[in-house]
């Protein structure tokens, strides 16, 4: 809402839709109070532009209901990214995707949106032939209850009581699961599930989408 109040784009009005839980809070745009209402497909009448961040399978819901009563749905989800009808859109590195959408443009992982805006002049100078990442996510990324969890953790070492830590534990912190290695002062060097190549989820997200995003590698040696 912030970027929005600061930046150029001209907007007549705004609407703000969520899920049940948080309709009719209210938040201030220019000064002016507007409540939240229920996401649901007729909310999107004489909408323009959906700027969307609610997660894979409301995106998959939603996202068409939207298209259909004429707006064009900016999806910040992973649902729409490999889609092969939906362009995956960086303004700085590839803008000329933007001229195939059909209603759903999608944005990349984070991490890979500024891997490629930092590698795209070196790319546009050079050339690259290999790419090594090693990216540095906060507990946040998980949510509320994860950084709840950190406070927690962090709180319990400095008062000197260590069983919080459960570093006995050997499992990473999935949703569901009551004891998994300990968030505060640790580094993990995985992040989500394994796939088949060996690469983890997470991983095969910055590998897929970069190449998505039009990449070229000199001598088409895989991207890593």
């Amino acid at each position: 809402m912030e970027q929005l109040e600061q930046s150029t784009i001209p907007v007549k009005s705004v609407k703000l839709l969520a899920s049940e839980r948080s309709v009719g809070k209210q938040l201030n745009f220019k000064g002016e109070p507007i409540s939240v209402e229920l996401a649901e497909p007729d909310a999107f009448e004489g909408i323009d532009i959906v700027l969307a961040s609610a997660g894979g399978s409301v995106s998959a819901e939603l996202a068409p209901e939207a298209v259909k009563r004429g707006a064009v749905v900016v999806d910040n989800s992973s649902y729409w990214r490999m889609d092969e009808r939906v362009p995956l859109v960086v303004p700085e590195v590839n803008p000329e995707a933007l001229r195939q959408h059909q209603g759903i443009i999608a944005n990349p992982n984070c991490s890979t949106i500024q891997m490629v805006v930092a590698l795209k002049p070196i790319q546009d100078q050079f050339g690259l032939n290999q790419v090594i990442v090693s990216t540095y996510q906060a507990a946040s990324g998980a949510g509320q209850s994860a950084i709840d969890e950190v406070i927690a953790e962090a709180q319990a070492y400095i008062d000197g009581d260590r069983a919080i830590m459960n570093d006995d534990a050997h499992i990473l912190p999935v949703k569901g699961d009551v004891k998994h290695y300990p968030l505060a002062f640790n580094l993990l060097a995985q992040i989500d599930v394994f796939e088949d190549e060996g690469y983890t989820h997470e991983e095969y997200k910055m590998i897929e989408e970069t190449k998505k995003l039009c990449w070229v590698i000199r001598k088409q040696q895989p991207l890593k």
